[in-house]
């Protein structure tokens, strides 16, 4: 009886400290050394397991899932109790959220976003960090590509053993997909980020190019680009982070390490500030700050891994001693940029030729004919470390301007269903008009010249205009959408609705039906046409004829020819090449 009281006992007390074991949260690339990383499985299961050790600190979220049905997964984390964004919003914390794996092959921040939640919950790391802010971690941002996994999927880099596939299941390239949102994935990450309305959105990737001693760099926007006031958190931000990271060993760059000329290190460099298809790019566009943390690809996994988890530490940490008045800042810039209706406003950036010379980290190399490829080639000496001395391009200033509308654009109502799922996406206000308007003074683009791009690019025919703005009144039918530029995401407005914003909606091709001819006369019956208009009018036939004098090009070509006539007929599409949003001065 004794001994089956004691057998009880020890069976009881064994159940109970099976009960009670925290759970493990190390990774496989910790138990590996940093030599592999795990499979999307260790995901899920982490991020179950970081709740159930962090009851009051952590919740596990799924805020997607993909093309191939995978859940898209999230970790909330705080001290606060603000665990959702109306309470963050109530609190007025400041929220951060950490990305991993857009490129799933480049999966440092997958392994050093775990590594450095666990050391910040136990305060080893950023210690009251999460007192002070929301921190969301979404470790695999490309799931699919993630378990699409294997061996030398990125040749260029150095481990870990097996990764992810740079594209998602439907072959899109996620960072390169902000501002057009065609993928469910990014659908369901912008849904995510207009819930919580990030401070910081912090995307960690792993860059190529060459070979060098430089081992990350940190571009954070705004800093050349968007709200000039608002460029000073930003800036602040990069100035922490490379401080920070520096103090740990890593010898950081403010610029993306890819020479001006490819494969040429004597070319140097040039910052640039990206476009909106990219996260840096877009989120500038909405005055919150975008961070992009690029770890050199030719550094072994373990060093990368390191310095990815400094970088997001140090994140947490400028943002605990900063974030409120970062977060003022923001809303500041909200406020301004609901005033931008009729002022100018770059839509592309560019570096000056002005330059300045720099020491640059970097090994000895030699230049040499390769008898592979017959191309010139470099070929580094990783044993003996380098200073190159060269040029690098840091001045950073407006290319492509537009002037805003005064008080917005007007999408008509045959495209209204396609550009409202846009704006949704966006979380950008518009609303629908009830009443149709017979004649409206309006603007009007229409183009001058088409040109399609020769290749498809992530799935889209993309398409440049020329041709200009002009008032010209035009009826608005019910059911017509009134996109307002007085609001705070109005730069991005400007940037979707304008013809040369390189990610404009008519750039990536939405309204290529605009610029396709589907009427025509067919030759025989423009040939009497023209006899016909040059008959009833005296003034055109003598137009036509100077037009053939004086131009042998268009003198030779039948269809021009022709074409002369059928553009002044009355059968003529008037709306062929009138892209199909118009800007209004008044509010309707």
């Amino acid at each position: 009886m004794i001994r089956s009281a004691l057998l009880l006992a020890l069976l009881s007390a064994l159940s109970l400290s099976t009960v009670h074991a925290a759970p493990d949260l190390s990774t496989v690339a910790e138990r590996s050394q940093f030599q592999k990383t795990g499979r999307y499985d260790e995901v899920i299961a982490l991020c179950s397991a970081f709740q159930k050790a962090y009851p009051k600190q952590v919740r596990c979220i799924e805020f997607g899932r993909t093309p191939e049905g995978r859940p898209m997964q999230a970790l909330v984390v705080t001290r606060s109790g603000a665990f959702t964004p109306q309470a963050a919003a109530a609190r007025a914390l400041p929220v951060v959220l950490v990305q991993g794996g857009i490129h799933a092959g480049e999966i440092d921040g997958k392994d050093a976003g775990f590594l450095a939640l666990r050391e910040v919950l136990e305060n080893r790391a950023a210690p009251g960090a999460l007192d002070k802010q929301v921190l969301l971690f979404v470790p695999v941002f490309n799931v699919d590509g993630h378990e699409r996994f294997k061996q030398w999927n990125r040749p260029n880099q150095r481990g870990p053993v097996e990764m992810g596939w740079r594209t998602t299941a439907q072959n899109f390239n996620l960072n390169r997909d902000y501002a057009k949102a065609d993928s469910i994935e990014m659908q369901s990450m912008l849904a995510l980020v207009n819930a919580w309305d990030p401070l910081v959105y912090v995307d960690l990737h792993v860059t190529n190019g060459a070979k060098f001693e430089h081992d990350i760099s940190i571009q954070v926007e705004p800093v050349h680009s968007a709200d000039v006031e608002f460029r000073k958190a930003g800036l602040a931000l990069r100035t922490g982070v490379l401080a920070d990271i520096t103090k740990l060993g890593s010898i950081p760059q403010p610029f993306y390490m890819s020479f001006a000329e490819e494969d040429n290190p004597q070319s140097g460099f040039a910052d640039g500030v990206s476009d909106p298809r990219f996260s840096t790019g877009y989120f500038a566009l909405r005055n919150r700050i975008g961070v992009l943390v690029e770890t050199h690809a030719w550094k072994d996994y373990p060093t990368r891994v390191r310095i990815t988890r400094n970088s997001v530490v140090s994140v947490l940490d400028q943002v605990a001693q900063h974030g409120k008045a970062w977060q003022t800042a923001a809303r500041e810039a909200d406020a301004r940029a609901a005033r931008l209706g009729g002022t100018e406003l770059p839509m592309t950036y560019k570096a000056t030729d002005k330059k300045r010379m720099i020491d640059f980290r970097g090994y000895a190399y030699t230049r040499t004919l390769s008898d592979v490829s017959g191309a010139l080639m470099t070929r580094y000496d990783e044993t003996t470390p380098q200073i190159w001395t060269v040029p690098l391009r840091d001045e950073i200033v407006p290319d492509v301007m537009v002037s805003a509308p005064k008080a917005g654009y007007i999408v008509p109502a045959a495209h209204a269903a396609m550009v409202a799922r846009k704006l949704g996406q966006h979380g950008i206000s518009y609303r629908t008009l009830g009443a149709a308007q017979a004649r409206a003074e309006v603007e009007t683009f229409r183009a001058e010249k088409v040109t399609y791009a020769p290749v498809s690019l992530e799935s889209h025919v993309r398409v440049s205009v020329q041709g200009g703005w002009k008032a010209e009144p035009r009826a608005i039918e019910k059911g017509a959408l009134f996109v307002p530029v007085a609001q705070a995401k109005a730069r991005l407005v400007v940037a979707l609705f304008e013809p040369a914003g390189p990610d404009s909606l008519l750039q990536w091709g939405m309204f290529n039906t605009a610029f396709e001819r589907k009427e025509y006369m067919e030759d025989y019956v423009a040939e009497e046409v023209a006899r016909e208009m040059m008959a009833a009018d005296p003034a055109l036939a003598a137009a036509f004829k100077a037009k053939v004098d004086s131009d042998p090009a268009f003198a030779k070509n039948p269809d021009a020819r022709l074409a002369f006539f059928a553009k002044r007929h009355t059968s003529y599409d008037e709306r062929l090449n009138l892209y199909p949003v118009l800007r209004t001065a008044v509010t309707p």
